[in-house]
């Protein structure tokens, strides 16, 4: 079985490319910045693990991923190899990614940007923002929706 799980912090905004022809289909390229759980001499160290995703996965990314967001994926591991223009092969080994996710808040994600300011300029994500969401990043449910749920 080929499923991998992790989470972690994009180090830059997701490059999106979109394929030619008539149904072009986006495909975004992020790398996040995964903890080791262990640290060796008290320094904290993190894997940079490559990620690819395709289509509607690859456009979620484009529209609200953004440099230090942390999130969550699933996916596959894909290795490859090509020639470079030295003439060197050169291999990789990339996460596939099936389902992505937001690993926090959005309060805490803007905390996380305001105490690690990037050096350029960029726009303030675009997020879908609940009306009903409370000071704590989740959706308020009234009282009495169980009876309006399909199943109990």
């Amino acid at each position: 079985m080929n499923k991998v799980i992790l989470m972690g912090r994009l180090t830059r905004d997701p490059e999106v490319r979109y394929s030619a022809g008539e149904n072009a289909l986006a495909i975004a390229r992020y790398t996040l910045a995964v903890d080791r759980r262990f640290r060796r001499d008290g320094e904290a160290s993190a894997d940079f693990i490559n990620c690819v995703s395709f289509g509607r996965t690859a456009e979620f990314a484009e529209k609200y991923f953004r440099q230090g967001l942390k999130i969550a994926v699933t996916g596959r591991i894909q290795t490859g190899s090509y020639t470079n223009r030295e003439g060197q092969k050169v291999y990789t080994t990339e996460v596939v990614v099936e389902d992505q996710e937001f690993a926090e808040s959005k309060a805490s994600s803007d905390s996380y940007a305001a105490s690690h300011p990037r050096t350029e300029a960029a726009p303030a994500p675009s997020m879908p923002s609940p009306s009903a969401a409370s000071a704590d990043g989740f959706m308020n449910i009234p009282d009495g929706i169980d009876e309006e749920l399909p199943f109990n």
